[in-house]
């Protein structure tokens, strides 16, 4: 799960991934001012695969009726149709026993680095997913848990000083995860066994990267010595994305990190609008323009030319924030448009592209989404998604295109464009609870009848007078 802790300013953002194992703590959402340039410079080079990728968070053990991955074999075919590039895989390892919380345990509690989940099948099962994957063109990333091991990895036993130790002298758990023990990074024998156990899926199963759970509690100088050995073990190199929203992993060690600031802003917006209805946390007022105001001041305090993953929703979210309907209402629609047309990656998880409104369980087993017939919901992802895969302006970091905002009358407009050589997206959205008129403090979107289309509708582009409460329009240049 993600204990979040974001305020965001011209200071830094800070953020912390969460383990799913306990409920995560709301953020507070601060309005964005002004940033420094930041002086951080990445090392790392963006395969050209990623630009415009779509990433798909899979939930293996909920996703079909055994959770077996030769059940969920067939699925890569309609992951293929959806649009999606890199499959990332929940944790794939065994999970401990010794204080396991409900009947089959958090994922994150890791009982063995280099085993997989007997519920999943065989390594062999595994491996010939990796495969079958790679021959249909994407990717596979697996989650991992460098910052913590579930209470009974053989390492507690063999390794004892791999481990943090409390006032008392006790191997602990951080906050209430009291299904795992702390890694002390300070011990570099414990450093090279981390590093061993990402090297094995790498070379001897063949996975294209890792999604590192709680990233930013483990030391920004061990991702920076583990990167480029897994680089070294794989031609073309591994793909890294960070459970944190912290600049300086993304340095390194990583290429993407989590954008829970902007998620931290869709809610208040929406909460701002009366549209969450999972719990009563008083979010700060935000409109339309914190938006804007964020991706400014990521755009100065990131590395340039390093990705955030933006998203409605998330297995933490899912699980313990309520669903993107919950705490998004009618802007569901706008603010999956608006993750997509964002500078970085788009996410989508398990049940996403079903129009799933319910959690999942998290420690036992749950009955899987209803994955035919492909309805309206499967649709609307595939159509962007392809939006994602043939706009250039829409390309992740410095090749993508900048975004240039327009200041509406109503607050709770927003409406911005990106453009990059004949590639132009203008998006605008009523974020707001009742009906809102399009109209500009300045300079409005150039949506021109003659050159551009409205890209949902098929039809020639016309900039509305009016938008309903979460209605949005995007907008594509003719080529």
């Amino acid at each position: 799960m993600t204990t979040t802790l974001l305020i965001i300013g011209a200071a830094a953002l800070l953020g912390c991934g969460i383990l799913s194992s306990c409920k995560s703590k709301k953020a507070e959402v601060e309005t964005p001012a002004t940033a420094a340039d930041s002086t951080l410079v990445t090392s790392l080079h963006q395969p050209e695969w990623s630009r415009n990728a779509v990433i798909y968070e899979v939930n293996w053990r909920q996703s079909t009726p055994s959770g077996t991955i030769k059940e969920y074999m067939p699925q890569l075919d309609r992951l293929k149709d959806l649009g999606v590039d890199i499959i990332w895989m929940m944790p794939v390892h065994p999970i401990s026993e010794k204080n396991r919380k409900g009947t089959l345990g958090s994922y994150y509690a890791v009982k063995d680095y280099k085993a997989l989940n007997p519920e999943l099948g065989t390594m062999d099962d595994f491996k010939a997913f990796v495969d079958e994957a790679h021959k249909k063109g994407m990717k596979v990333i697996i989650d991992w848990v460098p910052n913590h091991s579930g209470c009974d990895n053989a390492w507690v036993k063999e390794h004892p000083s791999w481990y943090a130790r409390n006032e008392k002298g006790e191997m602990y758990g951080p906050y209430d995860w009291t299904d795992v023990y702390k890694f002390n990074y300070s011990n570099p024998e414990m450093r090279e066994g981390m590093t061993d156990a990402l090297k094995f899926w790498v070379t001897e199963v063949g996975v294209d990267g890792f999604r590192c759970d709680v990233a930013g509690e483990v030391p920004v100088d061990f991702w920076d010595e583990v990167r480029p050995k897994l680089d070294a073990a794989k031609e073309g190199g591994v793909f890294m994305l960070a459970e944190a929203s912290v600049p300086a992993l993304q340095v390194n060690g990583f290429n993407m990190g989590y954008n829970w600031p902007m998620k931290d802003v869709f809610n208040a917006i929406a909460a701002t609008a009366g549209q969450n209805t999972y719990d009563s946390h008083e979010y700060r007022q935000l409109y339309a323009s914190a938006i804007d105001s964020l991706v400014k001041v990521q755009a100065k305090e990131y590395p340039k030319d390093t990705y955030l993953m933006n998203m409605i929703t998330n297995h933490d979210l899912n699980s313990w924030e309520g669903t993107e309907f919950q705490r998004l209402g009618n802007l569901t629609e706008a603010f999956a448009v608006i993750s997509y047309t964002l500078p970085g990656m788009p996410l989508i998880y398990t049940g996403q592209e079903t129009g799933m409104n319910r959690a999942f369980e998290f420690f036992e087993k749950d009955k899987a989404p209803d994955w035919e017939p492909r309805n309206e919901y499967f649709t609307f992802y595939q159509k962007l998604n392809a939006l994602k895969h043939n706009e250039a302006a829409l390309r992740a970091g410095e090749e993508g295109g900048e975004m240039k905002d327009y200041p509406a009358t109503d607050k709770h407009v927003l409406a911005f464009s990106r453009t990059k050589g004949d590639s132009q997206v203008t998006v605008v959205a009523n974020l707001g609870n009742e009906e809102a008129t399009v109209a500009f403090d300045g300079e409005a979107p150039n949506v021109d009848i003659e050159t551009m289309t409205d890209y949902f509708a098929g039809s020639a582009a016309s900039m509305p007078e009016t938008l309903k409460a979460g209605e949005w329009r995007v907008f594509v240049k003719n080529k």
